[in-house]
């Protein structure tokens, strides 16, 4: 229910913008046409903590000490921003996120009632990609030197995790699509005509038996928040240096489980990225 009426409100917001932008004639063609940027960012990921649990009798796994996620991971990221008007702002943003490993177990992993053996082979699959739309209301707009802009997100997560024996007896798999409603801020600070500093976040920590009206305690949370410095280089491109933190997770028992195991899960991440990012935008 909750998630439905953020989905309206979005919606309203965007049917707003829209009749705003319509409103708002100009002499010049070139005031009605939509800016629109393109941002890219390729880097690396490291993980800070890692833990996955799948039905109560299951192993609580530490994937940063036992799954091989003790290095760094290649990692991307893609968006479209469009600038409806002075204040709107548009934004469509995809994250792949795919981190695999192949570890020999020190200890017996149970996954979901099955027993992988210590000292055995176990290749892992973490593939968490999801794709973003989000929508920011600017608050400062007559001021040239610093922006500060408030919105919503809805994220839609596309989860596969799995685990699989090097010889491929043995398999346990636990997927998951659905809508991620957050909160969002955006605010940037132009020290002089070339350099720019911003802050950008996406978050929310819900109980999510009570959104959907579940019977089962679950307690699900988000975090996307990022500092970059940037930098003109010549119009229209900008490069920045972004750092960024991902963390979230979720804990409780779905009701509509239908096994192996008893439903339960319990899965907290908390990364870390570095990457190198270019701006392109059309006027």
């Amino acid at each position: 229910m909750v998630i439905k009426k953020f989905v309206i409100l979005l919606v309203l917001l965007l049917i707003y913008s829209s009749a705003f932008a319509q409103d708002t004639k100009s002499n010049s063609d070139s005031d009605n046409i939509i800016p629109i940027r393109a941002v890219a960012e390729i880097g690396f990921l490291g993980v800070l903590s890692h833990k996955v649990q799948f039905s109560n009798t299951g192993t609580n796994f530490n994937y940063k000490e036992q799954g091989g996620q003790d290095v760094l991971f290649p990692v991307s990221r893609l968006s479209i921003e469009l600038d409806l008007n002075k204040r709107s702002t548009l934004i469509f943003l995809y994250q792949p996120l795919r981190l695999e490993s192949q570890v020999l177990l020190e200890n017996d992993l149970i996954v979901d009632d099955l027993t992988f053996a210590r000292s055995t082979s176990v290749k892992l699959l973490y593939n968490f990609p999801f794709y973003r739309l989000s929508y920011l209301r600017e608050l400062l707009a007559s001021n040239e030197k610093f922006k500060l802009a408030v919105g919503g997100t809805l994220q839609i997560r596309n989860a596969t995790i799995s685990f699989e024996s090097a010889d491929g007896t043995q398999f346990r798999s636990n997927r998951d699509v659905g809508l991620v409603p957050a909160l969002k801020i955006r605010s940037q600070a132009q020290l002089n005509k070339k350099l720019y500093l911003a802050l950008e976040a996406d978050g929310i920590y819900a109980p999510v038996s009570y959104l959907n009206g579940s019977d089962n305690e679950v307690v699900g949370a988000i975090l996307d928040a990022s500092l970059r410095t940037g930098i003109k280089i010549k119009d229209p491109v900008r490069a920045f240096l972004n750092l960024r933190y991902l963390g979230g997770g979720a804990v409780g028992t779905s009701d509509d489980n239908d096994g192996p195991g008893d439903g339960y899960v319990k899965n907290w991440l908390h990364f870390t990225t570095v990457s190198l990012g270019f701006v392109y935008e059309w006027n």
